[in-house]
């Protein structure tokens, strides 16, 4: 009989609390996806404290479901409870995160995309087995959505505030009146950021995902863009065809290409002679253990699930993964033909990479 291995009683228990808390919050990622779809967390922050029977009135749903919801998130410390009055309260921090859509901490889309991975689960389990991708259009069909939702608050309060002025020269030839490309666009949010921006100049969005520029070409719709200014189209970073580009954007999406290098030579061969790449990619560090941090192990989780995989699906299938790192992504650049790159900027989520030829 194998003899029980001794363990440490204290750090057992710590564990097992870390444990607990993984599953409480896995378990919550579809009750605050039905908080944002119900509009509860938009009703408690414009009408203030409510019981479940005043939500109830307010809202029109049931009660009983509501007493119960309201009770896990207070137990998670997503909402406040008063035990004189019995009712919830949504603080202005967490209403920053769950109701605020323009707060740069709104995380209802990181809550999404961790439900689309459920979804994803059986594809990637068999990708373990095979070797083989799970392509980006044939993983969960809430996915795109819920990235294009993740990513955007970090666009709107950094892109046109300092990404763009970080990069040398570039923000005066978008405010003269530049040509822009903007690689792996997807819901185009990136892109109609800087076209309303800098009226001068002229935005075109790329994506591999159909679906992706359609929402892209409603979205340019509802914001009332020029669609002789501003459009979108389906393409992959290595076969997008315009040329003379004094700017070519990248979001996210570098780490998701099957070719990274064929996309950098590409876009090299797409540039003016004094264009600026510019590559924005989740915040990593070289080293393999200095990203053992929260935004590290959520980023590695999506990676897992969403990033490798659709990497994988694609030809050469080279598949950089979520966090890279600066030095790897530098690499893969210049592997490219580019002979200049420079961190420009930095949030605790993303590096801003300016490359050059």
């Amino acid at each position: 009989m194998e003899a029980i291995q001794a363990f440490d009683e204290e750090k057992l228990n710590a564990f097992v609390g870390q444990v607990l808390g993984d599953l409480g919050g896995a378990y919550s990622a579809a009750l605050v996806k039905i908080g944002d779809r119900l509009g509860l967390y938009r009703d408690l922050q414009n009408q203030g404290p409510a019981t479940s029977k005043e939500l109830a009135e307010r809202t029109g749903y049931s009660e009983r479901y509501l007493r119960e919801w309201l009770a896990h998130h207070a137990a998670s410390n997503y909402l406040e409870y008063d035990r004189a009055t019995k009712q919830f309260r949504l603080p202005p921090e967490q209403a920053m995160v769950f109701a605020d859509e323009d707060s740069p901490v709104y995380m209802i889309g990181g809550f999404e995309n961790a439900f689309s991975t459920f979804e994803n689960e059986p594809k990637v389990s068999e990708g373990f087995r095979t070797g083989e991708g799970v392509a980006w259009g044939d993983q969960a069909h809430c996915m795109f959505c819920a990235v294009a939702k993740f990513f955007r608050p970090g666009y709107v309060h950094n892109l046109v505030q300092s990404w763009l002025p970080a990069l040398d020269g570039v923000v005066e030839k978008l405010e003269r009146g530049a040509k822009v490309a903007d690689l792996g666009c997807g819901h185009g949010h990136s892109t109609l950021l800087m076209a309303e921006a800098f009226p001068n100049s002229t935005f075109i969005g790329y994506d591999f995902h159909g679906g992706s520029i359609d929402a892209a070409n409603a979205h340019r719709d509802e914001h009332g863009l020029d669609s002789n200014r501003v459009r979108f189209e389906q393409a992959t970073a290595s076969d997008f065809q315009e040329g003379d580009f004094d700017l070519v954007t990248c979001f996210d999406a570098l780490h998701d290409m099957g070719d990274p290098v064929g996309a950098a030579v590409h876009v090299l061969k797409q540039l003016k002679h004094d264009g600026t790449w510019m590559v924005v990619e989740p915040m990593a560090a070289d080293e393999l253990s200095d990203n053992f941090n929260p935004v590290g192990r959520l980023f590695y989780a999506a990676s897992t699930s969403i990033c490798v995989p659709t990497a994988l699906a694609q030809n050469s299938g080279y598949a950089l993964g979520a966090q890279a790192g600066q030095r790897k992504l530098t690499e893969v650049i210049k592997d490219g033909g580019f002979t200049d790159v420079r961190r420009a900027a930095e949030t605790p989520f993303n590096i801003v990479l300016e490359a050059r030829p």
